[in-house]
């Protein structure tokens, strides 16, 4: 069992994008604990904006447009072993194909930050090479973001 985060900070955007694209890797399922989205641009009345946040699992064909993220092992030993599942961020090509389904929706009143953490019951699982992208509509006006993704990668459930 390992723990890792994965860190946009300081990214624009302007447009629809899954600011994080998941892929648990083909040895490993991947449970998520965590999702956190901000925003240090936009706080006034007058920018303040509500944007959709959704969850979305099972695309098949990846999205692009943005760029890698090296998800980092949470637990600091200097032997701690990387991640075997692949992170994207801001993909403004949105992923799709395949059977996605949406498993969370919200919204994000951008003046203040916005956090998905699930009750443990309530996490989702990603099987093997399965994808989940956390999508949020387009801002009115360009908003520069930070974001954290917490999951961990896991082998059988049992228990």
């Amino acid at each position: 069992m390992a723990i890792f985060s994965a860190v946009v900070s300081g990214a624009a955007a302007a447009a629809a994008q899954d600011v994080f694209e998941i892929v648990a890797g083909s040895t490993t399922r991947v449970r998520l604990h965590e999702v956190r989205l901000g925003q240090t641009t936009d706080f006034g009345d007058a920018t303040a904006e509500g944007l959709s946040v959704t969850l979305i699992r099972g695309f098949t064909t990846t999205g692009s447009g943005g760029a890698a993220v090296t998800p980092v092992n949470l637990s600091g030993h200097a032997n701690a072993l990387p991640a075997a599942s692949t992170v994207k961020r801001n993909n403004t090509t949105l992923a799709q194909d395949g059977s996605g389904a949406t498993i969370f929706a919200d919204a994000w009143n951008i003046a203040d930050s916005w956090y998905y953490t699930p009750a443990n019951e309530q996490m989702p699982i990603l099987e093997k090479d399965q994808r989940l992208v956390v999508r949020v509509s387009a801002p009115a006006d360009e908003i520069t973001m930070n974001a954290t993704l917490v999951f961990e990668e896991i082998g059988d459930l049992a228990g």
